[in-house]
């Protein structure tokens, strides 16, 4: 048994392709597909340690929509679908200060008094909340308040839908039109620090400051359908986040199915979500812009349910973009892959958030962004920078985060899954850091699933000692590391890159189809060089007299029509291999009734191979294409894979062709045309008279379908001197000819 042990390896070192590959990380888009936990990724494309995420509020409400700040620190947040208005003092927990007769609040503001306004739907309303008491301080008649802005004079703005109004309400209470957007929804608002009022729209993402009653400037219209956030800049810019996925819209639809719940029911439904599926990241709702501004509606009409967004696939789904005080508009960042949903800004950067796992990213002024953490909720729905740090607010959990100044007191980073694209061989785990700060280990797991499931293998024991990084894990086609941070006296290490090495199994090649059709190829080259030059020779006759006679030619030869073409056979082939490797091709022949295959070609890298017909006799033959990967593989890798043709027929003769006698019937003259073929079947059989067009003669048994057939010419009779041509078809095409001169 110890003798055969290596020749065991050895062939178990066969089954692997001949060169190593690796599965590198090293850019901020190689590390940014994966799953950060207390984990931050740097606008070089480095991992660090996140800043620690502390939790002030989880409500298990469906949603936060709104969240403020009071001076003292007091912040207030709105969620869904029970229409709930909390407060967080400092240090301590957050408590239900009202609850709405709507399911929503979509809107909380503050003025300068302290007093709180917030906004329910679907039944828009505003209510003033002071001492805990809850008063009504405004009715637009409208479905939906998305915002509510107190500017510095007191005056309250606010946003609506369906019907598209921003409202100006004094502090009494009494309210006026401020301006018609034409639009369906007003869903942002801010005032800028001349005092002028902001205003982004749904569904043609057009943002207007307006000026004054009914006089309003266009400072963008962006390609995305909604304006989900504006943030004045202290430079006079001003930064907006539009949107793709039609939130406006979907909320709306949810809320009016929690309200209808509600009015059915007698109860409130809790823990279902009013925006889209968190994994569906697909697309832009894309619609016409209206010709004109609506009227407004008719008071007591019930507004006709608005039309599901429809998703596109491969296109921008949110955008950041900074309008400079001179109105020049520049994007700042955009993504096909995640929504945005708010933006503040945090030391003059703009800090961002989105619906994959609550992502929340920083822009630098070079417009370069870091991911500061995940929340891992469906949205980060709502940004508020704060003195004490920036407060995150979630949905599909209403949780409430501060991101602490200080790192996480530990982080994991989780690799996407790597596909080896065949089962392969792991090999060493290498990293680098960019300071010894901190430690590090490293956990692989494999499977051969596409996504991580209970039959992948366990997460390794952790690696840290680059001298021991020889990947464990079982031998399968996917793979994942884990990285785990913590800090060293409050300082996080900094992974700069990921290499994990692998040998894929070599998987064999493929031939898919193997085709062989006829072809002729000409052939005048060799026509002309093989046509020899008849010589021209004279004769002199010298009589008695010894005058010369008349010279005399030889003869006039006669013109040869030779054969226009060489037939040939064109073979054709598809083939490939599961590893990408490149292909080097054999052909194969063999007669029907041969049992070994002669190799006509070796060493081909091409697809085709012609090889004229005339080298095979005639009969059936099978055509053998050979793939090998030899070319990217060593000698004891390589694979090969075969197919073997249909059986092809070659049939070069012609069928042999006789006519008999011709006979008399009536007014027509008849002749019979006997057609035999060695090997083919005759199919087609014609006749010409004196040169005429060739016409189809007639099959004597009514179909021509066997090796050997009669045909019979029929024409009328005629005087004179005439010359019959025939012709007979077999299935490969030969023609085989006779003639008969009728006197």
């Amino acid at each position: 048994m110890r003798r055969l042990l290596p020749c065991a390896a050895l062939a178990m070192a066969s089954l692997w392709a001949g060169g190593s590959t690796a599965w590198e990380s090293n850019t901020f888009a190689d590390f940014v597909k994966g799953r950060f936990q207390g984990i931050s990724l740097t606008r070089d494309g480095r991992l660090t340690l996140a800043p620690s995420l502390d939790t002030l509020a989880s409500t298990g409400e469906a949603g936060i929509w709104s969240v403020i700040a009071a001076p003292d620190g007091t912040i207030y947040f709105a969620t869904g679908h029970r229409g709930r208005v909390y407060q967080v003092k400092p240090g301590g927990q957050p408590t239900v200060l009202w609850a709405a007769p709507q399911p929503e609040v979509f809107a909380l503001a503050l003025d300068g008094q302290g007093r709180l306004y917030a906004g329910t739907s679907p039944d828009g309303r505003i209510y003033r909340i002071q001492n805990g008491k809850a008063t009504e301080f405004f009715n637009p008649s409208a479905k939906y308040i998305w915002n509510i802005t107190v500017a510095p004079d007191g005056a309250v703005y606010v946003a609506t839908g369906d019907q598209g109004r921003v409202w100006r309400v004094s502090p009494d209470g009494r309210g006026e039109v401020w301006y018609e957007t034409g639009q369906t929804h007003v869903t942002a608002l801010a005032v800028d620090a001349n005092g002028r009022l902001l205003a982004g729209t749904e569904p043609n993402g057009i943002l207007f400051r307006i000026e004054g009653r009914d006089k309003a400037f266009v400072l963008y219209d962006s390609s995305l359908p909604e304006i989900r956030s504006i943030v004045p800049a202290p430079d006079g810019s001003v930064y907006i986040a539009a949107l793709g996925g039609a939130l406006a819209q979907k909320q709306a639809q949810a809320a009016a199915a929690a309200a209808s719940s509600q009015q059915s029911q007698g109860v409130v439904t809790s823990s279902i979500t009013i925006t889209a599926d968190a994994n569906a990241q697909s697309g832009i709702d894309i619609k016409p812009k209206p010709d004109a501004a609506k009227p407004p509606a008719a008071t007591g009409a019930e507004t006709p349910p608005t039309p599901a967004p429809v998703d596109i696939t491969g296109v921008e789904k949110a955008a950041l973009y900074r309008i400079a005080p001179d109105n020049m508009v520049e994007t700042v960042w955009s993504s096909k892959e995640e929504n945005v949903f708010d933006l503040v800004l945090k030391d003059g950067d703009p800090v961002f958030s989105t619906d994959e796992r609550g992502r929340i990213y920083r822009l630098s002024k070079d417009l370069k962004a870091t991911l500061l953490l995940e929340t891992h909720e469906s949205e980060t729905t709502r940004l508020l920078p704060t003195a004490q740090g920036i407060v995150a607010a979630t949905s599909n959990q209403a949780k409430l985060y501060r991101l602490a100044d200080r790192p996480a007191a530990k982080g994991v980073y989780e690799s996407p899954v790597h596909d080896a694209g065949n089962v392969a061989r792991w090999g060493r785990l290498d990293w680098r850091l960019d300071s010894s700060i901190g430690k590090i280990a490293f956990r692989t797991r494999s499977g051969n699933s596409q996504r991580p499931d209970r039959t992948w293998s366990v997460w390794s024991e952790p690696v840290t000692d680059l001298a021991k990084a020889l990947v464990s894990s079982p031998n399968s086609r996917y793979i994942q590391w884990q990285a785990e941070f913590q800090p060293v006296n409050g300082q996080s290490p900094l992974l700069d890159s990921v290499s994990l090495s692998y040998q894929p199994q070599n998987g064999r090649p493929v031939v898919r189809s193997v085709q062989v059709t006829p072809q002729w190829v000409a052939s005048t080259q060799k026509t002309a060089a093989a046509a020899p030059q008849t010589p021209i020779s004279y004769s002199i006759t010298v009589t008695d007299s010894g005058d010369a006679g008349t010279a005399t030619s030889s003869g006039t030869p006669t013109q040869n029509i030779s054969r226009s073409g060489i037939p040939q056979l064109f073979i054709a082939w598809q083939a490939d291999d599961p590893d990408g490797d490149k292909l080097v091709y054999s052909l194969w022949y063999r007669a029907e009734d041969e049992a070994n295959w002669k190799l006509l070609k070796s060493e081909i890298n091409d697809n085709t191979y012609m090889q004229e017909t005339e080298v095979f006799a005639d009969g059936r033959y099978y055509f053998r294409v050979l793939a090998s990967d030899q070319p990217a593989n060593s000698p004891t890798a390589a694979k090969e894979g075969e197919l073997v043709s249909q059986p092809v027929l070659i049939d070069q003769t012609p069928p042999t062709v006789t006519m008999g006698t011709p006979r008399v019937n009536g007014s027509q003259i008849e002749i019979d045309v006997d057609a035999t073929d060695a090997h083919s079947p005759v199919r087609r059989g014609e006749y010409s008279f004196d040169g005429s067009a060739w016409k189809l003669m007639d099959a004597a048994d009514g179909i021509a379908d066997s090796k050997q057939e009669r045909f019979i010419v029929r024409f009328n009779a005629i005087s004179g001197e005439h010359s019959v041509v025939v012709r007979v078809f077999d299935s490969a095409g030969n023609p085989g000819l006779a003639r008969l001169v009728l006197r």
